[in-house]
């Protein structure tokens, strides 16, 4: 059985999730020298997120990114998979992994 993972990394795929995302809003966001919060770096090694190669360098979550956050949200009751339910997910994980007040104790 896989380790569950880390709040940040759920907080960090749903924030990926929720939009269209470059590689500068990512590093501005999430870019770290903390060696004990390595989120971003630990999400490209588990093969969770991957870089495009267009100019704006879209950060994406992979298929494996999508099942570990689908889980989770399964795993919290937000599971059911109507359009309007993953939305409303959508919206409910954004609550559930701030990602203003991570931000901010990241800084």
């Amino acid at each position: 059985m896989s380790e569950p993972a880390s709040l940040i990394m759920l907080q960090f795929l749903a924030w990926v999730a929720d939009r269209p995302r470059s590689y500068a809003d990512t590093m501005e966001a999430w870019r770290s020298s903390c060696p004990r919060l390595s989120v971003w770096e630990d999400s490209i090694i588990e093969g969770l997120v991957c870089i495009g190669n267009g100019a704006d360098r879209a950060v994406r979550l992979t298929p494996r990114g999508v099942r570990l956050l689908e889980r989770s949200l399964h795993e919290a009751g937000l599971g059911e998979q109507s359009v309007p339910a993953k939305r409303m997910r959508k919206k409910q994980a954004s609550r559930m992994f701030n990602t203003s007040a991570m931000r901010t104790a990241a800084e």
